[in-house]
């Protein structure tokens, strides 16, 4: 509740601080805007920016549920499901969290994922690769990097963050767009052709602070695999983890659902396959190996 409260103000600061600049920046080049030109516009950001994040979050289960075909376990059907749910019980304890939802989708890769809403009311799915191709301890460590995320509340955070920066770009984008036609329909004498100039400028600022906002989404995904692994050292113990690192590090490539599955998706897993550099939502195995020698 405190991670939405702080996303609502920032978002309206964005906006407040947004509109104030539009207004300024067209009195400035001499083509004042109104109050009431100005303030449906910014509604319709805050709409865009605060309803898409929000949709996403209070979504998550259900759309990633099907997206990725996950079969809850209600009732465990044979000892390795009852193993399953009894160590995410255990790790749900440790990490004084409610009892997640546990499900098993289906994948020859090795990988699992976390999502909800919030820390009392998630999913934790593995895919059937990873129980075949994992010994115990691995599969224990692997729970553990994820009930970290569930415990960290790094779904809800990294929805927010990315809503955060969507409306800045929004917003940013807008500024620079309106002030700019405004400035050169203005020196032309042409008023009524600021349209026909912010409509490309908005969609090259869109792109450009879309991009370096990647980056900025990327790093905290990153930043949080991080923790996730070490939330797991600290429940299960640092040589488990590394042990699941290393058996991750053999799968040569994804297989066909992960490699349609959204960006949004693969982000959620303990494992990616998008190439490092400034837009790779999880850190090197080898790099998140070299963290947990340094917990031993």
């Amino acid at each position: 509740m405190i991670r939405l409260v702080v996303y609502f103000l920032t978002v309206l600061g964005i906006l407040v601080v947004g509109g104030f600049t539009i207004y300024l920046g067209c009195a400035f080049v001499g083509v004042p805007i109104s109050a009431s030109e100005l303030i449906p516009y910014m509604g319709i950001m805050a709409v865009l920016g605060i309803g898409g994040s929000l949709i996403s979050l209070f979504a998550s289960k259900y759309s990633v549920k099907r997206s990725m075909r996950v079969q809850v376990i209600s009732y465990p059907q044979n000892e390795a499901e009852k193993w399953l749910v009894e160590t995410v019980a255990q790790l749900a304890k440790k990490k004084d969290v409610d009892m997640p939802e546990v499900g098993i989708y289906p994948s020859r890769t090795m990988n699992a994922f976390a999502t909800g809403w919030n820390r009392n009311s998630a999913l934790v799915a593995v895919s059937t690769g990873l129980l075949e191709k994992m010994n115990k301890r691995q599969v224990e460590a692997v729970l553990g990097h994820e009930m970290s995320h569930v415990s960290n509340g790094d779904m809800v955070t990294m929805t927010l963050i990315q809503g955060v920066v969507n409306t800045f770009v929004m917003v940013i984008s807008s500024v620079l767009a309106t002030v700019i036609a405004a400035a050169m329909s203005n020196n032309n004498g042409r008023r009524g052709s600021s349209s026909a100039i912010s409509g490309p400028v908005y969609i090259v600022c869109q792109l450009l602070f879309g991009f370096l906002g990647a980056m900025v989404v990327s790093w905290f995904s990153r930043w949080r695999e991080y923790r996730a692994d070490a939330g797991s050292a600290e429940a299960v113990g640092a040589e488990g983890m590394i042990s699941a690192l290393s058996a991750l590090g053999g799968e040569t490539k994804p297989s066909e659902g992960e490699m349609n599955s959204s960006k949004t998706v693969q982000a959620l897993c303990i494992s990616s396959f998008n190439l490092g550099g400034l837009f790779a939502t999880h850190p090197s195995l080898e790099d998140r190996i070299a963290a947990l020698q340094k917990l031993k």
